[in-house]
């Protein structure tokens, strides 16, 4: 018998109505040769300090550090738990061959690998990897199942992670509660937590202290458009006034008129952070909810695998994307100007170099039928995402126009577009400026063109024609400016944050580089944001988030800079990537963690 062991019953009933188990059974199907259970998520996890020694119990500064000489694992205290597991061993016990069908990644690796460790499993194990839970897929998955060895390092990695997890956060939690807290309040600290939570306290400290001060620029209307002066921007009112005098009643004569043509790509496919930050920022869901929305999309089979970290399908999947299009119900407006022609292969879209074990979020072409609205909402971005790969690219020209008045010289520039391209999917939004900013899916008829700003200062107004050489009178005037102080955080620009270790980074590409040194993984850095309101450490008002008073305390506590500075957390997770990859040892990694904790224990007890 082959028994296949899934994440989640409902994945498990996919498989099992794709492979004819379709005999019920207490806590499993069967048929056709196959058994199918499932785990409800972690059965297992790590076990606590008390499991390793009874001193351990009592929280004492003269046990730190706690560091067993050999971890372990145990099942989770639950009545369900315990009677699935009874279940999966005694099948699992009896197998002939396992399947681990665990979600595709390092989460769903460690579940499973600690299920069958748990069990005692002395069979033979292969590897289901699939993207998505279409039918299609999940036969193709079957038909090219691998072998459990190919997924080694993966495993190691997840290990590694969780148990330097427990190594830093068990001790420094009791470390800091016992030293600071004389034990009345639990001071919680975590290896991507604590730095997270430091972020949004460090940038809620910049805006506190913050002096707006003033300055000045000078401007002129010239043809009721504004043009700005190259070096007209002073620290005093003084020197702004007088170069305001020497521009007034002076004539304004143009010295230049150029226009350069432009193109805009489509917006990269999503990936899990990508499409969290789009879904905050449009719609106002949190991280957490927008994971939730898109893994049940993913199980309605609509959507390929989500906790992903690439914007980029490998080549294989080149051959399948008309098919995917015609499968989008309700798109027909925009798919069918793509159905029967060859479609663009971008480097932007499809490369196998850029993708590990997942390709981007796309749609399957399962037809979207029964979503909720707010389900709609998450899937509607990932379609159009997919459907503007395959348009062209937006064409468009600036046109700059320079001039001069008293040997000063003023520049104004504004932007037309000359075909919408794929912009033609999307209605107008407030933030244009940025290609993830693009809006919901919507009828061609709207115009795309600019968001109707009423002045033409440098914006993306079409320009009136100007000729070089040209004069006439103009209105200059001194606009005074206030510097402004940095904005709170909201969970996109957070997401974006702990994606590229604290830097504030726009540009894709340089985004792209920066993620190895990411802090968390993209499927737990909602759940790393979820702890920090669930502690009372951070608080939200609308969308911006705000460090509370315990929060700050916390931090302002921690002196050891290891503990929260973002970037040392991102060369952590530099590491356990290269563990992933087979070029960093996962005992090495520990090592390392272990020999820090020990550190911190003697810097913290020797603080006054």
């Amino acid at each position: 018998m082959i028994v296949c062991v899934a994440e989640k019953p409902s994945v498990a009933r996919e498989i099992a109505g794709v492979l004819g188990a379709t005999t019920k059974r207490q806590g499993y199907l069967e048929g056709n040769g196959y058994q199918v259970t499932w785990t409800f998520g972690h059965l297992c996890t790590l076990k606590e300090p008390h499991d390793y020694s009874p001193q351990w119990k009592t929280w004492m500064l003269s046990s730190l550090p706690m560091i067993p000489p050999r971890f372990g694992i145990k099942l989770i205290d639950n009545e369900v738990y315990t009677q699935q597991f009874g279940i999966i061993r005694t099948l699992m016990q009896n197998a002939d061959e396992i399947i681990n069908c665990g979600d595709a990644g390092q989460e769903g690796e460690l579940i499973q690998r600690w299920v069958m460790l748990k069990a005692g499993v002395k069979c033979p194990v292969k590897r289901l990897w699939i993207s998505s839970l279409t039918e299609e897929s999940i036969r193709e998955g079957f038909r090219n199942l691998r072998p459990e060895s190919d997924f080694r390092l993966l495993y190691e990695a997840g290990l590694a992670r969780a148990i330097g997890d427990w190594i830093l956060g068990m001790n420094a939690t009791r470390l800091y509660t016992l030293r600071y807290a004389g034990n009345r309040q639990v001071l919680s600290i975590g290896r991507v937590q604590t730095p997270t939570l430091a972020m949004i306290v460090n940038r809620q400290d910049e805006i506190d202290h913050f002096v707006p001060s003033p300055y000045w620029e000078l401007k002129t209307v010239y043809r009721d458009v504004t043009f700005t002066a190259s070096k007209g921007k002073s620290e005093n009112k003084e020197a702004g006034e007088k170069l305001l005098a020497e521009v007034t009643g002076k004539e304004f004569t143009v010295t230049g008129v150029t226009e350069k043509k432009g193109k805009e790509a489509p917006p990269r496919l999503f990936d899990l952070t990508s499409l969290q930050v789009e879904c905050n920022r449009k719609y106002g869901f949190s991280a957490d909810e927008t994971l939730k929305l898109i893994q049940s999309l993913y199980e309605k089979k609509v959507t390929t695998y989500p906790r992903v970290d690439t914007t980029f399908l490998s080549d294989d999947i080149y051959p399948k994307v008309p098919k995917i299009l015609s499968g989008l119900k309700g798109y027909e407006e925009f798919t069918s100007p793509l159905s029967g022609r060859k479609l663009p292969k971008s480097k932007k879209v499809f490369d196998n170099s850029k993708v590990t074990d997942h390709h981007a979020i796309i749609p399957t072409g399962v037809p979207a039928n029964a979503l909720t609205l707010e389900e709609r909402k998450v899937y509607d971005l990932v379609a159009g995402r997919f459907i503007a790969a395959f348009y062209p690219d937006c064409e468009i020209s600036t046109t700059t126009v320079t001039g001069k008045v008293s040997g000063i010289d003023f520049k104004t520039s504004g932007k037309r577009m000359l075909k919408p391209g794929w912009r033609v999917l999307f209605s107008s939004d407030q933030n244009r400026n940025s290609q993830s900013d693009t809006g919901d899916i919507q009828d061609a008829r709207q115009s795309p063109d600019n968001d109707g700003a009423d002045s033409k200062e440098e914006t993306n107004a079409v320009l009136p024609e100007f000729t070089a050489g040209e004069s006439g009178p103009h209105s200059p005037f001194l606009k005074e400016i206030w510097t402004t102080p940095p904005k709170p955080f909201t969970e996109a620009t957070l997401l974006r944050a702990m994606e590229t270790a604290g830097k504030a980074v726009e540009n894709e590409e340089l985004r792209d580089a920066l993620k190895e040194n990411g802090i968390g993984r993209p499927s737990t850095r909602a759940a790393i944001i979820e702890t920090l309101y669930k502690r009372n450490y951070i608080r939200k008002e609308r969308k911006s988030l705000y460090p509370t008073q315990t929060g700050k305390d916390l931090i302002a506590t921690i002196h050891e800079e290891l503990l929260k500075s973002a970037e040392l957390t991102g060369m952590w997770e530099k590491k356990l990537r290269m563990i992933e990859s087979g070029t960093y040892q996962a005992s090495a990694f520990l090592d390392e963690l272990k020999s820090m904790v020990r550190t911190i224990v003697i810097n913290v007890l020797s603080e006054n």
